[in-house]
């Protein structure tokens, strides 16, 4: 079993920064690829971005490619997402997942039912 737990969610201008984390607890954490997601009222579930294990490897959504950055600190069993240059349309419940491999495939790491694990969600708020 793995507990999930995300923070750093609020509200914030558009234009402005906001860091999410999410901290892992319980089934080693260091071996899994790890992905953020979102979804906003009325819509389904999206793909934001995804590390495989070592960090070595991210994937970012079209639409965050270049204002988003995934990273994680495995002593810390930590992943997180900065966020910078946010828009209004980056409103969103935020919700980080584990999928238990050490494999990387992006392409099925997009796909939110192919995680083991999800967080409860950390709401983000942006105002035009």
């Amino acid at each position: 079993q793995v507990q999930l737990v995300e923070s750093g969610g609020g509200l914030v201008q558009a234009g402005g920064s906001l860091r999410l984390s999410c901290a892992a607890s319980g089934r080693t954490f260091n071996n899994n690829a790890m992905g953020w997601f979102r979804q906003a009222p009325g819509k389904e579930r999206e793909f934001v971005s995804t590390i495989n294990w070592s960090g070595s490897s991210t994937d970012y959504a079209d639409s965050v490619k270049g204002r988003f950055t995934i990273s994680r600190d495995n002593a810390k069993n930590t992943v997180y997402l900065q966020m910078n240059s946010l828009k209004p349309e980056d409103t969103a419940v935020y919700y980080c997942a584990s999928y238990h491999s050490s494999s990387y495939f992006s392409g099925y790491l997009r796909i939110p039912s192919n995680y083991n694990y999800w967080g409860q969600g950390t709401q983000v708020t942006v105002s035009s």
